[in-house]
């Protein structure tokens, strides 16, 4: 376990956060007894960016965001992004692949089409939560 990381896209890590029971909650739940979520100061900058937009308000009192970024800071291990990678058409989900090659990934899990369309990106899988929690079932 200790060796297993996984990357989540921002999509998938907000859904999980606002919507309980989600696919993508029971994703990051299995992500976390199957390994650790992998990290980088770009996706958490990204995150903590997206957590605070002014559209979620209604749905996340500040209390919730400060547990929600203080809990995966508990549960992500941060890497040092060494490759810069310009493979995505998408030019701000690279950050991903990036550190998906920095970490070894098992697999990244996303919703987001222009990266659904690279798996696997260099033998690491790409997956959506469904596809996700068919393949990596416990």
């Amino acid at each position: 376990m200790d060796d297993t990381f996984f990357v989540v896209d921002t999509s998938c890590f907000i859904s999980a956060n606002l919507i309980a029971n989600s696919t993508s909650a029971i994703c990051f739940d299995r992500i976390l007894r199957l390994g650790r979520i992998a990290m980088s100061d770009s996706i958490l900058t990204e995150y903590t960016e997206v957590i605070y937009r002014k559209k979620l308000d209604k749905y996340l009192t500040q209390s919730k965001r400060i547990a929600i970024l203080t809990a995966l800071e508990k549960n992500a291990v941060f890497f040092n992004v060494v490759e810069k990678i310009d493979s995505c058409e998408d030019k701000k989900d690279n950050m991903f692949l990036e550190l998906a090659v920095a970490c070894n990934a098992s697999c990244i899990i996303s919703g987001d089409f222009h990266l659904l369309v690279m798996h696997p990106f260099r033998k690491i899988p790409i997956l959506n939560p469904t596809d996700f929690l068919v393949s990596y079932n416990i």
